[in-house]
């Protein structure tokens, strides 16, 4: 029977009958989210899938975004009709179909001083309303994201406290998706795909493709193995050149930094503050549930071979800090700064800045026959695979069915009104939707597994188990950096990391009473 459990057990044997010669129709190089996407878009499309990673799920540019779930407006600044639509088409998908446990209304804030000008004024309403169009014309209600309006000072100082008052002569309130959490999408997508009979294998490096196979190394073991495949699809991001050197990317590097909300002075409004000296470029204060708040962004140009994990330059935090500074009433300063994190956009080469490059995705087929989908971004993931599956597909003659995704809710997904009366804890259903009660009631099994990791942690030890029982997670790295995002704090991660070890150790082994095999 297939579940949509990931398991240590079942990775090893699954990589065991892949290396033993068993061919599947797809094998798909990359496990960020356009790689969790086009696992499911194949399998729940008839196809035999296997997906092979070699770190983790969302190891790489998928955790590092903004958690938003754009709708077009910044593409629509760029003349990018056609993006902005492809945008707000797959936001409405992921708030009202596949993912509305997943996504949340966050209300967006442009304070409006005595230096705006009027013709900035004018410009941004006037592009807030034509995104509102785009709202209308995908279908998403109003009850979902309400529509743009102007509010006076009164009531922006009411919405976003933190601002300063000094010549606040109102603000510009809209409405944009937000996601509890980006590597939570892609553990979904992933976790889906398997129920669908998707074999995701972590820890597993593609060393060299063809059209037909890949030769990986398991990096748990050091053991090498052929993968054969009808069809090799790669969707390394970023990485992609290191697979097929013909692809050429231009990464383009955004940075974050995590505050506490409460010393900004904002609560659930975002608050979108313009660049000086630009017309179309904000940095974003965007407060997150439980406390935090994510400051960003940059889109600088990034040379060289991008490593596993990037810095966040000191000029990005300086950067950051003196913009949204302008728009507070008080300065943020580096004792501000919780942690810090940044991702690495694979943009498609060509002339111009990198903030101007198109977001556009594109898939390549190479001489090898391996096929790439590059660009693009976290929002429109569905159609970058639905593209990448139809291009297998058109290029071996594989029998699969219609694409099925915009239809597919996500493992957990319900509608909001259903999700409104799961029985669990709010924040366990924002993260796990429909599942939320049965990581809630792994406490009931074992009182430890109720506490949380450390004093004032939202995270308890059923999360933990929960993670490496269900979501794949192999070690306390996976748990800390992917699963519970208190990695984004370095102070946090700290003071769990030994619990975390702890829990993962006896979670994997099955080691003292309350941990049954079966979970």
């Amino acid at each position: 029977m297939i579940t949509a459990s990931l398991t240590a057990r079942r990775r090893a044997a699954e990589l065991d009958a892949l290396a033993s010669g068993e061919q599947v129709d797809l094998l798909v190089i990359g496990g960020g989210v356009t790689g969790a996407g086009i696992a499911l878009d194949a399998a729940s499309r008839g196809l035999s899938v296997a997906l092979v990673e070699a770190h983790d799920l969302a190891f790489g540019t998928s955790r590092w975004s903004s958690k938003l779930v754009h709708g077009g407006l910044r593409y629509l600044a760029h003349g990018d009709v056609g993006i902005a639509w492809e945008s707000a088409v797959e936001r409405h998908l992921l708030m009202t179909r596949t993912a509305p446990h997943l996504t949340r209304s966050l209300p967006q804030l442009v304070p409006l001083h005595r230096r705006t000008s009027r013709a900035q004024q004018a410009l941004v309403t006037a592009g807030l309303h034509a995104g509102d169009a785009l709202r209308r014309a995908a279908g998403t209600p109003s009850h979902v994201l309400p529509r743009p309006r102007t509010v006076p000072a009164p009531e922006a100082l009411a919405l976003a406290p933190g601002l300063s008052p000094a010549g606040l002569r109102g603000g510009l309130l809209s409405f944009d998706g937000a996601l509890t959490d980006d590597a939570r999408l892609v553990v979904a997508l992933a976790r889906t795909a398997a129920a669908h009979g998707a074999r995701i294998l972590t820890r597993l490096r593609a060393l060299a493709a063809s059209g037909d196979r890949v030769v990986a190394r398991d990096e748990l073991t050091g053991e090498r193995a052929e993968l054969r495949a009808r069809q090799v699809v790669n969707a390394a991001g970023v990485w992609a050149g290191s697979i097929v050197p013909s692809v050429r990317l231009r990464p383009s590097r955004g940075s974050h930094l995590v505050l506490d909300a409460e010393r900004t002075g904002l609560r659930e409004t975002s608050v979108m503050v313009p660049v000086p000296g630009t017309r179309n470029r904000f940095v974003l204060l965007l407060p997150q549930p439980g406390g935090k708040l994510y400051l960003g962004l940059t889109d600088e140009p990034v040379t060289g071979e991008p490593p596993d994990v990037a810095d966040v330059p000191e000029s990005d935090v300086d950067f950051l800090l003196d913009v949204a500074s302008s728009a507070l009433g008080r300065r943020l300063g580096r004792g501000d700064v919780l942690g810090s994190f940044a991702g690495l956009r694979p943009l498609i080469e060509s002339a111009g800045e990198t903030a101007d490059l198109s977001r556009a995705h594109a898939v390549l087929t190479d001489p090898g026959g391996v096929i790439t989908v590059v660009g693009g971004k976290l929002t429109t993931y569905r159609r970058m695979a639905a593209d990448a599956v139809d291009a297998a597909v058109a290029a071996t003659g594989l029998r699969a069915g219609p694409v099925r995704t915009a239809r597919l809710p996500l493992l957990g997904a319900t509608s909001r009104a259903a999700l409104s009366a799961v029985d669990a804890p709010a924040r366990l259903v924002a993260k796990y939707g429909t599942e939320a009660p049965r990581v809630a009631a792994l406490a009931e099994v074992d009182a430890e597994l109720g506490r949380p990791l450390f004093e004032g942690c939202p995270v308890t030890g059923a999360e933990v188990v929960w993670a490496v029982r269900h979501e794949g997670a192999l070690d306390t790295e996976d748990v800390l950096h992917r699963r519970t995002r208190l990695g984004l704090v370095p102070a946090e991660a700290r003071a769990a990391e030994q619990r975390v070890r702890d829990l993962v150790e006896r979670a994997l082994h099955g080691l003292g009473t309350g941990f049954p095999r079966s979970w």
